[in-house]
């Protein structure tokens, strides 16, 4: 149990990154480039980290980085700005807020991780909660933008999911750095076509770009696949609900703004349905009617747990 919450917190530093580049992304960086923004955060990030590990893919791992990074970080990255763009937040963030869910449903298919009845109950309440905190007055809503916001949660989904069943023979570091040089790859094309010649960077962006590159994706994203090499799916994905309470928080804070009582309620649903998605059954050796000496109610995913 002990080492289920030190990689589950471990895992929380990736939304909690990610809630803090909302603001950096905002005030800080250009924002009529969000096809070279999204080669600027990923493409470093993962040279960053090739740097340290010094690991090159070999044999499938070139096409499954490919694959990875036009899922997890590539296309994400950028149908994520296009929902952005497009829908009212409180929209898009309910949107992205049901990937716990279809994580676990991917999970089970794929991985044999079978959906524990706490962690479906976690993820019903802070899926409400993430509503009831960025609830505000709703206008007319694109079908562009839930078609690019569902696109984008599907696609990630996916791909942790894959992320999860394909990299147990390879360092956390290194699997994270091919998925984030490919993804800045797959977009490199498409940026050059859509949006010309790159944008020209002031001394604030270099930083806001150093701190969403290096912070933001490389140590976050680090810590989200090393929390899905030690945790289930679904237990990792309803940790990302953390992502919004984040940027409110960050949000308010800066605006010396107090939270209104319906943002608290919101906070305080999402944090219960995170802490019940943790919580487990202790887990024995030898179970009745079991047959085997090392099964596991969560799947294979137990037998990597420390």
């Amino acid at each position: 149990m002990e080492a289920t919450w030190r990689w589950s917190l471990l895992a929380a530093l990736a939304p909690i990154a990610w809630g803090t580049t909302y603001f950096v992304t905002r005030h800080a960086l250009p924002a009529d480039h969000p096809l070279y923004g999204s080669v600027l955060r990923a493409l470093p990030a993962g040279l960053v980290l090739l740097a340290v590990c010094r690991r090159l893919p070999r044999g499938s791992w070139w096409w499954r980085s490919l694959v990875l990074g036009a899922l997890n970080m590539g296309a994400f990255f950028a149908l994520v700005y296009l929902a952005a763009q497009l829908l009212p937040t409180s929209v898009a963030a309910t949107v992205m807020a049901s990937s716990p869910a279809v994580m676990m449903l991917l999970a089970w298919l794929l991985l044999a991780e079978r959906p524990r009845p706490q962690a479906l109950a976690g993820v019903a309440v802070g899926v409400l909660g993430v509503y009831v905190l960025l609830a505000t007055g709703v206008g007319r809503v694109e079908p562009l933008g839930v078609l690019a916001s569902v696109a984008a949660m599907t696609m990630s989904s996916v791909g942790y999911v894959l992320a999860k069943k394909w990299t147990t023979d390879v360092p956390v570091l290194a699997s994270t750095a091919w998925q984030l040089i490919a993804g800045g790859l797959v977009l490199l094309p498409a940026a050059l076509l859509v949006e010309g010649t790159p944008p020209a960077l002031d001394t604030k962006a270099l930083l806001g770009f150093g701190y969403v590159s290096v912070i933001g994706t490389a140590v976050a994203f680090a810590a989200w696949f090393t929390g899905l090499r030690h945790l289930s799916a679904g237990t990792v994905g309803l940790i990302g609900l953390l992502n919004p309470v984040a940027g409110v928080l960050v949000g308010t804070a800066i605006a010396g703004e107090r939270l209104t009582v319906q943002q608290l309620l919101g906070l305080g649903l999402v944090l219960a349905g995170v802490l019940l998605g943790q919580s487990r059954r202790r887990a024995t050796s030898r179970s009745v009617g079991t047959g085997s000496p090392g099964y596991c109610p969560d799947g294979p995913s137990c037998r990597m747990r420390p």
